[in-house]
């Protein structure tokens, strides 16, 4: 099967193509089934590939396929080709799967939309680059499915591009995410002035030739690309505002794909990242602090998406504290046991949306759980698993990354620990608002007591309604994404075992058991404090919503309007004088003025054009005359 392997992502790129010929033709639902078929089948090849690599043996669980060539130019020669390990069939698997979940999901969620066949032909379109950004076998290509990625983001983001507010997103996403790609340029030119190669192998065989300042460079250079595409400080604006698309692409973006992207391009290269430890503190230092910055914001958010996506920054600088602190196989884990829960998430959170007629608010919602029963009990575990409640998986991915940064720097294991305390309590806060409480909905009124304006007759559902489940097919997936958000903590050692070849020193835990043993009991204390807090809070009404949520948190730190004043606004102002002064005074103005000019002189010579033959006649007279008497005093 892994001679087959290009069928991974050629079965997605083949449903786009279908779609693009004969979408509007099939409709709604057919389109659907065929984009969530090509992912189903990418799915069964990506196992037995996956099998067929099982079979082999340690450093032997490698194999490249070139397709064809791509580009030859002087020493850059660079083919189209897959690179089969450990690490890009993991990949595949979780964005395969949980893609193929999304895409069955939609098929309900999109229903009776304008441009449903549209929605499925820029799913697949994404799943395409998103594997060939993971299978790769060069960064060149890899950079390819990267920018792929980025541009289908933009269409998925702002697909409802008639609301303002997403076509806003949109660009967001694209321009926040070409300041990081600069950084991924920078990075592939010094790697092939050093190397000659862009191909991974090669690269990666020879890092330990690297000097120091060399290696951390390249290392640098590429976190900066990952920091745009994954969403750290400062480039983390972006993400929240993609709540904008449809929720199905919040749950592919935002849980198994385009966010996990810098996490994997930072783990397979692990051999440069190995000898620049000063770029793996700072690796870990923005990890840290994108935690605990963006679960701050979470904290105080009402809308259910937006909760989830400052929930995904917050997640994803775990990732990245995971691989500054060494532990790469605990990056990869959490980035599994999130694709998980964060998809299950957002699909859950999809479906309350669809069930109360596109209302959003949470403070609008309570008392769900009798009417979405499946919803509610699949999004209960999502929160068991993201909140860190043993035995669910993230209790243990979030555990082994606390236990390496406890060794990596114990004020970093700490900023770590209040970042899961927060975690508990924002997603137990988002529960207990829309499942649990008062029927919120049938009297808006009731909002007040949770601190919000009732001035909400303008947007969403209440009164007179009854909340409903969702269809089979968006059913479905929530209950398979829930029992793999809960067992999937039994993949931990299994893939320590399986990713341990394509990593150039497995990390190792030296704390004693004892050690380990205290840390677990002190992060699962930490958890359980954050639900409990949270329980106090939005179920008992100990404290007022206000002081729990001020304003700052509810306006993110006020970092957008930051961003404003020193990025739009004087970006403005120099597009403004450009457009206003540079282009129409001066260049228009030249322009203009030229031909100002040639219209004043030819109105001038028009005048010696009477159109009467007689003056012609006379003029040829004069003028022959003229000649005459010139030559005359010549010859005299």
């Amino acid at each position: 099967m892994m001679h087959a392997v290009w069928l991974i992502p050629a079965l997605p790129l083949t449903g786009f193509l279908i779609l693009l010929a004969t979408g509007r033709r099939m409709g709604d639902p057919k389109a659907g089934y065929v984009a969530t078929a090509m992912m189903v089948g990418a799915f069964v090849v990506a196992v037995g590939v996956f099998f067929d690599l099982m079979g082999l043996h340690g450093e032997e669980r490698r194999f490249q396929q070139d397709l064809f060539s791509w580009i030859s130019v002087g020493g850059l020669d660079v083919h189209v080709g897959f690179l089969v390990d450990p690490l890009s069939v993991t990949m595949a698997l979780f964005v395969t799967g949980v893609g193929a979940l999304i895409h069955l999901y939609s098929v309900g969620y999109m229903h009776g939309d304008e441009r449903y066949p549209t929605f499925f032909v820029y799913l697949n379109l994404f799943a395409f680059s998103m594997l060939m950004l993971v299978l790769s076998d060069s960064f060149l290509l890899t950079f390819l499915g990267w920018e792929g990625v980025g541009a289908c983001s933009y269409f998925l983001i702002s697909f409802w591009f008639e609301r303002p507010s997403a076509a806003t997103a949109g660009k967001k996403a694209f321009v926040t995410n070409r300041v990081g790609d600069f950084g991924f340029m920078l990075a592939m030119f010094l790697i092939f002035a050093t190397f000659g190669s862009l191909n991974y192998v090669p690269v990666l065989e020879g890092a330990h030739e690297l000097t120091h300042v060399t290696a951390t460079a390249i290392a640098l250079l590429l976190f900066v690309g990952a920091v745009g595409k994954s969403a750290q400080l400062p480039l983390y604006v972006w993400l929240p505002d993609a709540m904008e698309g449809p929720t199905p692409v919040s749950a592919l973006i935002h849980a198994a794909t385009m966010v996990t992207a810098g996490v994997f391009l930072m783990v397979r290269v692990n051999p440069i990242l190995n000898l620049a430890p000063g770029a793996l503190t700072l690796i870990a230092t923005i990890g840290a602090l994108t935690a605990f910055f963006a679960a701050t914001i979470a904290c105080a958010q009402n809308d259910i998406k937006k909760v989830l996506a400052y929930s995904t920054v917050s997640q994803l600088g775990y990732m990245f504290l995971a691989v500054g602190s060494g532990a790469y196989v605990a990056a990869i884990f959490h980035m599994v046991t999130h694709a998980f829960f964060k998809a299950l998430l957002f699909l859950g959170a999809g479906s309350v949306i669809h069930g109360m007629h596109d209302e959003q608010d949470m403070k609008y919602m309570g008392a769900l759980r009798k009417w979405m029963p499946i919803t509610s009990g699949t999004f209960i575990v999502g929160w068991l698993a993201i909140a860190g409640v043993p035995p669910f998986s993230g209790f243990w991915s979030k555990d082994d990354i606390l236990l390496a940064a406890f060794e990596k720097n114990k004020a970093l294991w700490f900023i770590g620990l209040l970042t899961a305390l927060m975690t508990a309590y924002y997603m137990s806060r988002q529960v207990f608002l829309v499942f649990y409480g008062g029927e919120r909905w049938k009297k808006p009124e009731a909002a007040e007591a949770h601190g919000e304006d009732v001035a909400h007759d303008a947007h969403g559902a209440h009164g007179d309604f009854k909340p409903h489940e969702s269809p089979p097919t968006m059913a479905f997936p929530l209950v398979v994404l829930a029992g793999l958000a809960a067992v999937g903590g039994i993949l931990k050692s299994p893939l320590e075992r399986w990713l341990e070849p394509v990593l150039a020193h497995p990390h190792e835990f030296a704390s004693s058991s004892s050690t380990k043993l205290g840390l677990i009991v002190v992060t699962t204390v930490g958890a359980l404090s954050g639900i409990g807090l949270a329980y106090s809070i939005w179920l008992r009404n100990r404290v007022r919503a206000e002081t729990v949520e001020p304003e700052v948190l509810r306006h993110a730190w006020y970092v957008d309007a930051l961003y404003q004043k020193i990025v739009e606004a004087p970006g403005r102002a120099l597009a403004n004088f450009s457009a206003f002064v540079v282009d129409a005074k001066v260049i228009d103005g030249t322009v203009n003025g030229v031909g100002a000019l040639v219209r004043a002189g030819g109105t001038r010579l028009r005048t010696v054009q009477s159109g009467f033959v007689r003056n012609y006649a006379l003029a040829v007279a004069v003028g022959a005359v003229a000649i005459l008497a010139y030559a005359v005093a010549r010859s005299a």
